[in-house]
């Protein structure tokens, strides 16, 4: 602490570049293994989110485009702007006192069976897949309206047909960017879902770091949700190839 700043920030680089980012001032244990541990739980959990976010989001943003102004299109966008309205913590709470207290289906906290997962999943993948369904039936409305899809129903293929494989496919790219980026953000931002739910993810960790001034711990957690966020940015650019092949070219 006695030399200058320029000198022990460049200490601190050197020291991280090689992967020591110091040791836990709460546990005593390495920065990194604390965060390797965390970081898988949240990778779990962030992927059941993700599912239940295209289970829900995915079909419904369908039917609303394909029914458009019926029932389903009410329907999802009812759900969207109530998925899009309830704060996730008190959704959480909720869920937690219905079925987990009253109930007694399910965990209140923990991480164990896939039974702990299905509360901190759908609270997390509830709001995103809101805005799945939103996304999905404007990018869907748009494309059946495009010149293939008339030439593609006046050739006289089924309707199912036309949606899932003409119109689907092609309406997919700004979900995909979106569900992408949802997904860092969801690591990212999971510190309210992992508290509520007492989950032992990269979220509470930055929490408990926080609360205790654990700075090693903190500044290699916030490291890592950037370079996740860089890292699936990346994921989604190959994505639009796999999905849309003219962008081969």
């Amino acid at each position: 602490l006695d030399r200058p700043l320029t000198h022990q920030y460049s200490v601190f680089l050197m020291h991280a570049l090689r992967g020591d980012w110091g040791t836990s001032i709460r546990t005593g244990r390495p920065a990194t293994e604390l965060v390797a541990e965390r970081l898988v739980n949240s990778l779990k959990l962030a992927t059941a989110a993700l599912v239940v976010t295209l289970a829900i989001g995915l079909p419904l943003g369908v039917l609303a485009a394909v029914d458009r102004g019926g029932l389903w299109d009410r329907f999802g966008m009812a759900f969207a702007l109530l998925g899009q309205s309830v704060p996730a913590f008190w959704m959480g709470i909720v869920l937690i006192l219905v079925f987990s207290v009253l109930l007694g289906w399910l965990p209140t906290s923990g991480m164990g069976s896939w039974r702990h997962y299905v509360l901190p999943a759908l609270v997390m993948g509830w709001g995103i897949s809101a805005g799945v369904v939103r996304l999905l039936r404007s990018s869907m409305l748009e494309v059946l309206g495009m010149d293939f899809v008339r030439v593609a129903r006046a050739k006289g293929l089924a309707a199912a047909l036309v949606v899932t494989k003409h119109a689907f496919m092609n309406a997919l790219i700004p979900v995909i960017t979106f569900v992408g980026f949802m997904y860092g953000v969801i690591i990212a931002s999971a510190i309210v879902i992992e508290v509520v739910f007492g989950w032992p993810g990269l979220g509470r960790l930055a929490y408990e770091s926080t609360l205790w001034r654990d700075y090693p711990v903190l500044q290699l957690t916030v490291v890592v949700w950037a370079a996740l966020v860089i890292a699936i940015n990346l994921l989604v650019d190959v994505t639009y190839v796999l999905v849309d092949p003219r962008l081969r070219t």
